[in-house]
C-alpha cells in the first residue's frame, strides 16, 4: 500500500513522528514522507530528533510569506507530487496551511485523505485564525477522520460526517510526549534550585499587538512580585513576537529568553516547570499528562476537554486576569494540586497503533 505523509510545521512533525515511524516499520506499507517546510528550521529540528528524513522536500518557506503565497505554492507543489506518486492514501495532521493544501490537492486528484486530529472546533472563524477555517475545509473532503476525543467526534457528527468515517483514536501528541519524556531530556538553561519556573509560550496571530503586550506585562509582573519565580520564554521567530518580547523583557532579572527550543529541550522545560502559560494548542494537550497546570491565553480554544477536566484554565489576554490566575496557582496549594492532577483527556499513548490499523484497512484489494 502506497501511503504519503505530509508535514509542514514543527507541531505537525511532533504529532506525525510516531505515525511515520510506525509506518516505516510496517511491511505492508510503502511510505513517502513529504515536507512542505512551511516552518523550515523548527521542522528540521524535530525530524532530526526522531531520525526522520523527508523523501520529498518542497522547501516552501519564504521570508514574510503571506497566507495566500504559501497556500498557492503548497497546493501546486503537492499536486505535482500526487500526480507522480499516485498514493493509495495521504495522511496529514492538524489545521495548518499545509493541511488545507494537502486536503484540497487530494480532493482534486480523487485520492483518499486521512486527517489526524480531526474534529477540533471553536465555531469562530477568527479564533484561531486561519486554523479554524483550514480544519473545517479539510474535514469536508476527509475519508478517515482520526478524532482525538469524543468531543471532536461529536463536532464532526454535527457537521453530518458519516459515523463510519470517524474514529476516536486519542492524540498522537501523547505518544510522542511519553516517548521523549522517558529519555529524561536536559533543560537548556540554568534555573536556581528552589525557584519555581513559569514556562511561557506565545505565537498566535490573533495575539499579535496589544494582546501580546498584555501577556508580557502580566508575566513581567509575576516575576517582579514573586522572588522565588523564574520565567522561561522560547521566543518564536515571527518578527511580531520577537520585537515585542525584546522590548518588554530584555535585560530583566530571572527571565530566560531563548531561541525556539528543540522538542526534547521543550519537553524538559515542561517537566521542570511549576506552571505553564501558553497560547499553543499542542501544549494544552501535553502539559496535563505531565501534571502541569495550564493557563490558556486565548479568547477561545478548540481543546475544551482540558478546561472541562479542570487541568487547564482559559484566561483570555487581559493583563489583570492572567496575572491574578497565575498568582492564585503560586499562592494556593490546594488549587494548584487540583489542576496538577494528571487527568489528561487527550490519550493513553496508543493513538498511533489505532491509526495504523485503520489506515491498513484502506489498502487496495
Amino acid at each position: 500500500m502506497k501511503v504519503m505523509c505530509v508535514v509542514g510545521t514543527r507541531p505537525e512533525a511532533i504529532k506525525m513522528a510516531p505515525v511515520i515511524l510506525a509506518l516505516r516499520e510496517s511491511p505492508w506499507c510503502a511510505l513517502t514522507v513529504v515536507a512542505t517546510a512551511q516552518h523550515r528550521q523548527m521542522l528540521d529540528q524535530v525530524f532530526g530528533l526522531f531520525g526522520i528524513t523527508a523523501d520529498i522536500d518542497l522547501n516552501l518557506m519564504r521570508d514574510n510569506q503571506t497566507l495566500a503565497d504559501v497556500t498557492a505554492r503548497a497546493l501546486t507543489g503537492l499536486d505535482q507530487v500526487l500526480a507522480e506518486l499516485k498514493p493509495d492514501a495521504v495522511v496529514a495532521q492538524g489545521d495548518t496551511t499545509t493541511v488545507l493544501a494537502t486536503a484540497m490537492a487530494c480532493f482534486y486528484r480523487r485520492i483518499p485523505f486521512c486527517h489526524v486530529e480531526a474534529g477540533l472546533r471553536t465555531h469562530n472563524l477568527e479564533q484561531p485564525f486561519p486554523e479554524e477555517f483550514n480544519r473545517m475545509v479539510a474535514s469536508v473532503v476527509t475519508r478517515l477522520h482520526f478524532a482525538p476525543t469524543e468531543g471532536a467526534r461529536d463536532h464532526l457528527l454535527n457537521e453530518h460526517v458519516p459515523p463510519a468515517n470517524i474514529h476516536v483514536t486519542g492524540n498522537t501528541v501523547i505518544d510522542a510526549l511519553l516517548w521523549m519524556a522517558a529519555k529524561q531530556p536536559t533543560l537548556p538553561v540554568q534555573v536556581t534550585p528552589g525557584r519555581r519556573l513559569i514556562l511561557l509560550t506565545v505565537h498566535r496571530r490573533e495575539n499579535f499587538g496589544e494582546p501580546l503586550a498584555n501577556i508580557c506585562r502580566a508575566a513581567l509582573s509575576l516575576v517582579r512580585n514573586n522572588p522565588d519565580v523564574e520565567l522561561l520564554l522560547p521566543v518564536h521567530p515571527n518578527p511580531h513576537v520577537k520585537e515585542t518580547v525584546a522590548r518588554m523583557f530584555g535585560g530583566q532579572d530571572r527571565i530566560h529568553l531563548t531561541a525556539p527550543l528543540e522538542y526534547d529541550q521543550f519537553v524538559a522545560a515542561m517537566q521542570r516547570s511549576y506552571l505553564i502559560m501558553t497560547d499553543s494548542g499542542g501544549v494544552q494537550e501535553e502539559a496535563p499528562s505531565l501534571r502541569k497546570p495550564v493557563l490558556v491565553m486565548r479568547e477561545a480554544t478548540e481543546r475544551p476537554e482540558a478546561i472541562t477536566a479542570g487541568v487547564a484554565l482559559l484566561v483570555g489576554t487581559h493583563e489583570n486576569n492572567i496575572r491574578e490566575q497565575a498568582q492564585r496557582l503560586l499562592d494556593d496549594d490546594r488549587h494548584y494540586a487540583t489542576m496538577a492532577s494528571g487527568a489528561s483527556p487527550y490519550g493513553d499513548g496508543a493513538a498511533t497503533q489505532r491509526i495504523i490499523g485503520l489506515l491498513r484497512g484502506l489498502a487496495p484489494a
